[in-house]
């Protein structure tokens, strides 16, 4: 964790601290397999109260690379334990469907158009449910349905977080009973080999 000092400016309380938090660094510092599962999730808890307090510690400001790394490091019991917490998993989930929207391939993507809805299991009530939108090489996210779906997929939150960190595939899931898919099977299989989301 880098801080610099900006010389020469002071309140009447002491000198303001202009700080620069290098996430990337801190986050690959504290790995996850060291952790038990209420420390993984309090360490998410903390960094999300610390970017909603301004201080420089962000998630969103986290290299995709570096997301990915962290999150495949956790344990399936981690992830589960993350993804039970009404808070914190929808701020995960977003944070992936948005590095989705960033990382789609174009030039894989280039002739795909399709509407895909998720649907994640354990919420409160019903699902939670998000729609990715593909046309003309770009992508978007949002969780209110535009369109129709080309394929829905529901699953578990925390085996879709291990979908697109590489830990498993949609046709793994598919064998074996974890998710189900209504629509074009073949392009679910597929989907996440139009994004360029790195590899830990």
């Amino acid at each position: 964790m880098r801080i610099r000092r900006k010389p020469g400016v002071s309140t009447a309380s002491g000198p303001v601290v202009n700080s620069t938090v290098d996430i990337d660094a801190f986050a690959r510092a504290v790995d996850p397999e060291l952790l038990d599962e209420p420390q993984f999730v309090q360490l998410i808890d903390v960094m999300d109260m610390l970017g909603r307090a301004g201080t420089g510690v962000n998630l969103a400001a986290m290299r995709t690379e570096t997301f990915v790394w962290f999150v495949s490091r956790a344990s399936t019991a981690q992830l589960d334990s993350l993804m039970a917490h009404p808070h914190l998993r929808h701020v995960v989930l977003g944070e992936i469907f948005r590095r989705m929207t960033e990382h789609l391939d174009p030039k894989r993507a280039a002739k795909v158009d399709a509407v895909v809805h998720w649907r994640f299991t354990g919420a409160v009530e019903d699902y939670d449910r998000f729609e990715t939108v593909i046309e003309n090489g770009t992508c978007r996210s949002g969780t209110e349905p535009t369109a129709d779906p080309r394929v829905t997929l529901t699953l578990a939150p925390a085996d879709f977080l291990r979908v697109v960190t590489g830990g498993v595939n949609v046709a793994m899931l598919f064998m074996r009973g974890r998710v189900k898919v209504r629509g074009d099977i073949a392009f679910a299989a597929g989907l996440i080999n139009y994004f360029d989301l790195p590899r830990p």
